[in-house]
């Protein structure tokens, strides 16, 4: 085991703020966090993150990043919570998604760059990319996984589990059964062992949407919003919950969609994290207004 690993285990696990699941999800031995099986999520949002064109504001987006990390970690600062994060020796990758209806911002990409960098890791060792070199995956010893929430046709949802599917050899095999297999990649040497924290943007989430490509202006949601946890099962689970409650309040019911089941197997099956809402110490900062959860 790592030092980082070691970290993470004596200061987040003794507090009772994780879960055996989420040990799981980041390679740590299973005895270490063996409290009630729960998990933190942390969502935060700011209604001045997005001005009145849709343009976003980086000063504000890095707040609220640096508010919902430090909370979650429970530090003081954000930078305090970055250093337990990551470590000067650490080669770090920010796994991003680039699909180009609804990428993962640049502006945000550049903050947890420059958070990361801030932690003391030297700026040659940090990259962030998705659909480039595996192989500089496959060196980093340290995961930033972060995406936009958004429905989608083979999973339900682009989730947090489903960002790292690009890392396979082949990712169409994850596809059958509503890509129930997706919390297997997490146990792949590509990845196993090295997400640092998870984080859902929830700027203008895709609620609805059909087929393959399935984007529709129309439903975009300006809900001003991140969600971070250090399990993955967790944050897909409460942006799952989201996406579900805006559809039901758009329409006045829930529309035919792939289900998204596959966070459900990540949990019961492949044991990344917890799926159950009532099992989540959900924290909720800033911004109120429709929150729906």
């Amino acid at each position: 085991m790592t030092r980082e690993q070691l970290s993470i285990t004596r200061r987040d696990f003794m507090r009772g703020a994780a879960s055996a699941a989420v040990a799981a999800a980041v390679g740590l031995p299973l005895q270490a966090a063996e409290t009630e099986k729960r998990s933190r999520v942390v969502l935060i949002r700011d209604a001045g993150v997005l001005g009145a064109d849709g343009k976003i504001n980086a000063a504000v987006l890095g707040r609220m990043l640096d508010q919902a990390v430090a909370k979650l970690m429970g530090e003081p600062n954000a930078l305090a919570a970055w250093k337990r994060l990551v470590k000067p020796t650490s080669y770090v990758g920010i796994k991003s998604n680039a699909w180009n209806r609804l990428p993962t911002p640049p502006e945000l990409e550049e903050i947890i760059r420059k958070r990361v960098i801030s932690a003391g890791v030297p700026g040659e060792r940090v990259f962030c990319d998705d659909r480039g070199s595996k192989d500089k995956f496959a060196a980093a010893t340290a995961l930033i996984n972060v995406r936009p929430a958004r429905v989608h046709n083979w999973s339900g949802m682009g989730s947090c589990l489903k960002n790292y599917i690009i890392l396979t050899p082949k990712p169409s095999e994850y596809h059958p059964d509503s890509c129930a297999r997706l919390g297997e990649i997490w146990h792949l040497p590509v990845v196993k062992g090295k997400t640092r924290l998870n984080i859902q943007v929830l700027l203008t989430p895709h609620f609805y949407g059909r087929g393959p490509q399935g984007y529709d202006p129309r439903y975009l949601w300006p809900y001003k919003g991140l969600a971070v946890s250090l399990d993955p099962v967790a944050v897909d689970t409460v942006a799952a919950h989201l996406l579900k409650t805006k559809r039901i309040k758009y329409f006045g019911e829930e529309q035919p969609i792939t289900p998204t089941s596959h966070i459900q197997v990540a949990d019961t099956k492949y044991g990344l994290g917890v799926s159950d809402l009532n099992r989540i110490d959900l924290i909720k900062l800033g911004w109120q207004k429709d929150i729906l959860i």
